[in-house]
């Protein structure tokens, strides 16, 4: 609270009654006091030590989170940190310029080992420190810190206390340097984030562990702050090493996706919405779910790989045979509410490799919202409109079952879909892994399609499913009603199809 607004307005009306020189020295001293309140805060707080040396610091709710769990760690309450958030969201800023420079005025004998994912890039960041221990704002709240005579080198020096500060990049020797704080920096580059070769992210969790995290003192703790990339990058390899091996560091986790669950930007002040949208549309899902949403997908594991799906790259979608639409919906719009998804797909023909035609599905349409029953109702009655499906499914479970009665009431020719015993999600997704296998499912090059592909390369083990589940719904009653047939399928009944009437 600013400090005019915590003196009486009484006092501020009597002073005027004063002689000029006396009001002049009252106000001298109250500036002096909340001058040295300021400075406390900045000796004390983390974010106090932030406002006072960067003025022009748009604070968000993600800068205060920070600024607790990096106190916890200065105060010896917490050890083990990982900080996983999106670029340009002050994540460098604070980790690798203010917090160096904050710990060591409050603890000048201790040692400090900073890294990034190159030595120029550490280095870098060590000169801004030193430069910052070395001005006069911060002498001002830590009078008694200052850089020993002989520290020049940027990457290299001392306080006046004995503490140390040293700066490497990833792969960089250790050897002989000890640290009460290890702070790693988006330890990998662009280049190898982008990499297809799990191996570039093995050798850096290789690094850490026969390196720096060698080098920690009794007692020290160790900070990890970066955009995630994989699900083999640092911070997932330290998780899951963390979770499978007994007596391993536990760590404390917290993540920041750019857009939280309520589809709100994590800093308003300074990333609008309509900014973050624009940048999702723009970005390869994968890199979006990844870097601005700290969920990497891999396809560790996945039931339905993303090269299995083939591209259309025409305009416009073929002339489909048969088109269904299919609803998967959730509960609630809240935070922790599933979302409500909608698939649409076509059957069309497409000649084999031995220029036979045969029968192929396209990927037409996708749509994944949270939505109340109004909003839901009113968004299921326009895509049916839109795409007057041959064959409109709601599974009946969730907000689906007053779904299927409300668009019943309303004309539209609803089939309910329900799950047979024992035949859950994994069961479902599996017996339509051989359609994307054989070559025959298709989909455009267009965001929704990449939604979907993303969707299943990280089934079973994503965040989200409900496109996963809306598009088994629809694959599945292709197979079982004969639409699509495979070498390895037995042979059923004939079935007629009838041709939508739209194309």
């Amino acid at each position: 609270m600013p400090l005019q607004d915590r003196i009486d307005p009484n006092l501020l009306k009597n002073i005027n009654l004063l002689p000029v020189a006396e009001q002049e020295e009252i106000l001298g001293l109250l500036e002096e006091l909340e001058s040295a309140e300021e400075k406390e805060r900045a000796r004390d707080t983390f974010i106090g030590f932030v406002n006072s040396v960067w003025p022009a610091f748009i604070e968000g709710r993600h800068h205060k989170i920070m600024a607790r769990a990096f106190e916890r760690v200065a105060n010896g309450e917490l050890k083990r940190l990982i900080v996983n958030m999106p670029p340009r969201h002050t994540k460098s800023e604070f980790a690798s310029y203010l917090l160096p420079a904050w710990f060591l005025g409050k603890y000048p004998e201790k040692k400090i080992i900073q890294t990034a994912h190159t030595a120029e890039l550490s280095v870098g960041f060590g000169r801004k420190v030193r430069n910052l221990v070395d001005s006069d704002d911060y002498k001002s709240i830590f009078p008694q810190v200052a850089l020993r005579s002989d520290s020049k080198a940027a990457g290299r020096w001392s306080t006046n206390k004995g503490g140390e500060y040293f700066a490497i990049g990833v792969g960089g020797a250790v050897t002989g340097k000890g640290a009460d704080l290890l702070i790693i920096d988006d330890p990998h580059s662009e280049q190898e984030g982008q990499s297809a070769d799990p191996a570039v992210f093995d050798r850096v969790y290789d690094w850490y562990t026969s390196g720096p995290r060698q080098r920690l003192q009794p007692g020290g703790a160790i900070i990890v702050v970066m955009t995630r990339w994989h699900k083999r990058d640092l911070t997932g390899q330290i998780l899951k090493s963390s979770l499978q091996r007994s007596g391993s560091d536990e760590w404390e986790l917290i993540e920041f996706p750019a857009l939280m669950p309520s589809d709100e930007p994590l800093w308003p002040e300074f990333w609008p919405k309509d900014e973050l949208e624009a940048l999702r549309n723009e970005l390869p899902a994968p890199k979006w779910n990844a870097q601005y949403q700290q969920n990497p997908t891999s396809e560790e594991g996945a039931l339905v790989k993303r090269e299995w799906w083939r591209v259309w790259e025409k305009d416009n979608p073929p002339a489909c045979e048969f088109v269904i639409q299919s609803w998967d919906t959730a509960f609630l719009k809240t935070q922790r509410a599933d979302y409500s998804a909608c698939t649409t797909w076509g059957v069309f023909y497409h000649p084999d490799e031995s220029g036979i035609e045969q029968p192929n599905i396209i990927l037409l349409d996708a749509y994944k919202e949270r939505l109340e029953f109004p909003e839901l109702k009113k968004k299921a009655y326009d895509y049916w409109v839109d795409w007057q499906p041959d064959a409109f499914i709601v599974e009946a479970k969730a907000a689906g079952t007053p779904l299927i009665f409300e668009l019943r009431a309303m004309g539209i020719p609803v089939s309910e879909y329900t799950p047979s015993r024992g035949n859950d999600k994994i069961a479902r997704v599996n017996a339509v892994a051989d359609l994307f296998a054989s070559g025959i499912v298709w989909a455009p090059e267009l965001r929704f399609a990449e939604e979907v592909i993303e969707e299943f390369a990280a089934f079973p083990s994503g965040e989200h499913d409900d496109l996963v589940d809306s598009s088994t719904q629809a694959l599945l009653r292709f197979r079982q009603g004969g639409f699509l047939k495979l070498n390895s399928d037995e042979e059923d009944e004939p079935i007629s199809i009838r041709k939508a009437n739209y194309y």
